[in-house]
């Protein structure tokens, strides 16, 4: 099962602003799943994306 984190959460864990996360969310470049109004980030799959590789 993969790890789910909230936006604050992956915020936190990768020193990556609130805002930058959401922004991929809603381009679809980082894996998640909308629950009602917050958005769960895939923990491993958002490190995964940061070690391939981002356009600022």
């Amino acid at each position: 099962m993969p790890r789910m984190v909230t936006i604050k959460e992956a915020a936190a864990m990768t020193g990556v602003p609130c805002y930058r996360l959401r922004s991929w969310c809603k381009q679809n470049e980082i894996v998640h799943v909308r629950t009602g109004k917050k958005l769960l980030i895939n923990a491993d799959k958002l490190a995964e994306y940061l070690n391939t590789g981002y356009e600022n």
